[in-house]
């Protein structure tokens, strides 16, 4: 793919964002990471907001569940019901393992539900996951 792809990480979680910038850096993969702490924050990320340009395509969405103000499903639903972001490829990372959190999030049409287990081995295999993926995929404009 010609054009670099930007991370967009909607995680409250200080511990776990380190974590996975951690795990990007461990891989040398120089992508640019923008953090969001809630849903809130990642839409005005995503659209544009409070004098900033909106974040540039393509990007990847790194969404955690349970957040304060507007959680990961809230987030997905305001994503797909939005004319310019609905294409936006979302991947859940998340310590929930409930089966009615994982079918939610497959309903919005993430690209992947990856559970938080060993958030150290989780991080890299799923940053190792993620440099695959967009190696191999064709992201929308």
């Amino acid at each position: 793919m010609g054009s670099t792809v930007n991370i967009l990480l909607v995680d409250d979680d200080e511990v776990d964002v380190q974590g996975l910038k951690r795990a990007f850096k461990k891989s040398k993969i120089g992508n640019p990471i923008t953090v969001a702490r809630d849903g809130i924050e990642a839409l005005e990320i995503l659209r544009g907001g409070n004098g900033r340009e909106p974040l540039p395509r393509p990007h990847l969405i790194l969404l955690d569940l349970n957040m304060p103000r507007m959680n990961g499903i809230e987030f997905l639903e305001a994503v797909r019901a939005d004319e310019d972001l609905r294409s936006a490829v979302v991947f859940m990372i998340t310590t929930s393992k409930a089966d009615e959190d994982r079918m939610r999030a497959y309903g919005h049409n993430v690209a992947g539900y990856i559970v938080k287990r060993d958030p150290a081995n989780t991080f890299m295999e799923a940053v190792a996951l993620l440099e695959h993926y967009w190696k191999v995929v064709e992201f929308p404009a």
